[in-house]
């Protein structure tokens, strides 16, 4: 059977997709794990035990939309990710910005993150602290719907962004695996 990957490609084997943290929200075709047995949960098991119940490079695609704040450990989990994708595999991740009222209201939230936090992963900032090496695809801003009436231009709306808390409720990042760094 010859499915595609999300860039277009061709590929020979269905494409392999883990939804970490699913929730009863399971993306069609996925894996799904997550820690709570719930309806489309198909392994459940805590996120913050590594390693998790999977073989490695298994995943031509992992999303991880709006779990990884809830994760204690981003590099160790950011690490797993890297085991468990294929070559050139890819993750998508969704998270709440950190200055977002969303990202302290939440009291399940334990990490915040900016557009520099992926930047650990590309080996461009502190390249000692893991082997697991990433590409940034592409890092999307989610805005506030108020933010963007009052701003509705876009180099406005990054620039009172820089200023202000509130502008940007989430990010979206895409990166695709690299084989890992020597350290």
């Amino acid at each position: 059977m010859l499915s595609r990957l999300s860039d277009g490609r061709a590929c020979s084997s269905p494409r392999k997709i883990l939804d970490v943290g699913c929730g009863a929200a399971k993306r069609p075709g996925a894996v799904g794990v997550d820690r709570a047995d719930l309806p489309g949960v198909d392994v459940v098991h805590d996120l913050n035990v590594f390693p998790w119940p999977f073989e490695d490079e298994q995943f031509d695609e992992i999303y991880m939309y709006d779990i990884i704040e809830h994760l204690d450990d981003t590099i160790r989990v950011m690490e797993e990710v890297h085991r468990l994708l294929r070559p050139a595999g890819r993750v998508h991740i969704q998270v709440v910005y950190w200055n977002s009222r969303h990202s302290y209201s939440d009291p399940t939230h334990v990490r915040f993150f900016t557009e520099e936090t992926f930047r650990f992963f590309t080996g461009e900032k502190r390249a000692y602290y893991t082997k697991a090496r990433f590409a940034v695809e592409s890092l999307v801003f989610m805005y506030d719907s108020l933010a963007r009436k009052l701003f509705p231009f876009r180099k406005l709306l990054n620039l009172m962004a820089y200023f202000l808390c509130n502008v940007r409720q989430g990010m979206r990042v895409t990166m695709h695996k690299l084989p890992a760094a020597a350290r």
